[in-house]
């Protein structure tokens, strides 16, 4: 194939045959562009069964097709249209190459909108649940802003669900839509990943080299799950017995263990804060627990929970309850006991556990173990000037402004705020920073403020949960009168917004710029 590059997202060739997309797929090729009309000489394969192929082989597909001698202004937009949607990089073919050059020549030229120069109203680095949540936010109240969201990722996932995929109740379908389903209609959608910040130049810089500007930065890429820093992890991850619901697609393979499980050693593991979820931990021990009881066989279980942390929940309210369903269980609980190593084929974990002022190592055997990983910062948010002394992104804990950059906003998992990392904090924090960032366009101060709240449905068994919500300190922060739902006694009410309330509430509300019970708390009201 003669293949002309003319930049770092851009290749550009003559007609290509179904045989070459193979061969363009290991070169590196995420997507391919046809920019002939189908029918334009004899011979020529159509561009469906070129796209057919693509699709066999993982690469996405644009049939973006103009005239030879006759291309216009609207080829060149639907072309830039391509360009800002595809997975790079991108091929382009037509009948020998000329063509899609040229329309490549006119997206830069004619719209500044795909141009390195072109400035956003708004960047979201993250089409997660919090960046997904504030764009749709910001549209409601006004529908005219330029925003763009920059996200690789084809697939969205409802992350809650998966405690429930691992226990059998969710399917694993259940949780995974198409990030193109939940990206809003107004938005620019960059796919691509964030390598760095730039933020005295106002500008995202893309892992291809390419740059993205901005008037205002809502920074929400999310953490990162370590699995690398437990030496052995992530080769035996998926089997041996090992399994995580912190991935979706290990946690059918937990609901496979637990069901099969007749008697042995269960180990669950908690790493150091912050984590997504803390709770998530224990709510996997939990939910075993509850189906081995139920098939009769939990008497023969050895049930561990090795929690790096001093407590079993940081708010000291909600553990009454939760102890009754560890002593109801016979599990173990090993505080200030981290695991460090594990070796799949022998089943054994290393856990360093401090007594006093000694750490010792000790190791475990196991028959299965349900792992939680190291969570940390992505690396280029850790070395960019927007990270504090955590890695994370440093705000203001009440606006989620950051502290030197007045133009720059951070929520989700990426922030320093000192609130638990969950999806139900994201989507309070969401319309927070939306107002705050329609005043910043204005050039005004933060209007709204946020309390910290994030909230924890503990499944102890199933049917009941110990709905723990709270906020900065500790402070509780129901969203029910105690006579309908008391948060920290097991309540089958709470099951019931768990397993069938909060899933429509996520893609239909959250997802859609609906505030239900999380309007923005303003300044001085």
């Amino acid at each position: 194939m003669d293949i002309t590059k003319l930049g770092e997202r851009i290749s550009v060739s003559p007609q290509i045959s179904p045989a070459d997309v193979a061969e363009l797929a290991a070169q590196g090729f995420r997507s391919i562009v046809c920019n002939r009309p189908d029918g334009e000489e004899q011979g020529q394969p159509a561009a469906a069964v070129i796209a057919a192929e693509a699709a066999r082989l993982g690469l996405e597909f644009a049939h973006v097709p103009a005239r030879s001698g006759a291309v216009t202004d609207e080829n060149a937009a639907d072309m830039r249209k391509a360009l800002l949607a595809l997975p790079a990089p991108v091929l382009a073919y037509c009948r020998s190459g000329a063509r899609s050059a040229k329309l490549y020549e006119m997206t830069q030229t004619k719209d500044e909108a795909a141009s390195e120069h072109h400035t956003h109203d708004v960047v979201i680095v993250g089409g997660g649940s919090a960046g997904i949540a504030t764009a749709a936010s910001l549209l409601k109240r006004n529908r005219k802003l330029d925003i763009a969201i920059i996200e690789p990722s084809e697939a969205h996932y409802y992350q809650p669900g998966w405690t429930m995929v691992g226990a059998g109740v969710f399917d694993q379908d259940f949780t995974r839509r198409s990030e193109a389903s939940v990206m809003p209609d107004k938005v620019t959608w960059i796919r691509a990943s964030a390598s760095g910040f730039a933020p005295d130049e106002n500008k995202v810089i893309l892992c291809d080299g390419g740059e993205v500007h901005y008037r205002v930065l809502v920074a929400c890429p999310g953490i990162k799950l370590d699995w690398e820093a437990i030496p052995g992890l992530p080769e035996t991850l998926g089997k041996n017995g090992v399994t995580s619901n912190y991935r979706f697609d290990l946690a059918p393979y937990t609901n496979r263990l637990v069901k099969e499980f007749k008697g042995g050693r269960a180990l669950f593991t908690q790493p150091p804060m912050p984590i997504k979820c803390a709770g998530a931990p224990q709510k996997a021990m939990y939910l075993s627990c509850y189906r081995w009881e139920k098939a009769g066989v939990l008497k023969d279980i050895d049930v561990q929970f090795h929690n790096s942390g001093a407590v079993l929940f940081g708010v000291a309210a909600y553990v009454p309850a939760l102890m009754e369903y560890v002593e109801r269980y016979g599990a173990q609980l090993n505080f200030e006991s981290k695991l460090v190593a594990i070796d799949g084929p022998n089943k054994t974990a290393t856990f360093e556990q401090k007594r006093g002022d000694v750490v010792q190592r000790i190791e475990e055997k196991f028959d299965m173990i349900h792992v939680v990983p190291p969570q940390v910062a992505p690396d280029f948010v850790r070395s960019s000037p927007l990270a504090a002394a955590s890695g994370f992104i440093e705000v203001d804990e009440a606006t989620l402004r950051h502290p030197r950059f007045a133009n720059v906003f951070a929520l989700g998992d990426a922030c320093s705020a000192s609130n638990a990392k969950t999806a139900a904090a994201a989507r309070k924090q969401a319309p927070v920073v939306a107002v705050n960032v329609l005043a910043a366009l204005e050039g005004k101060e933060p209007v709204a403020d946020y309390d910290g709240y994030g909230s924890c449905p503990l499944t102890v068994e199933a049917g009941k949960i110990v709905l723990a919500e709270f906020g900065y300190g500790g402070k509780l922060l129901p969203s029910f009168p105690n006579w309908l739902i008391d948060g920290t006694r097991p309540s089958r009410l709470s099951w019931l917004l768990k397993d069938t309330i909060l899933p429509p509430v996520y893609w239909h509300g959250m997802l859609k710029g609906r505030e239900w019970m999380v309007k923005p708390h303003m300044i001085g009201a």
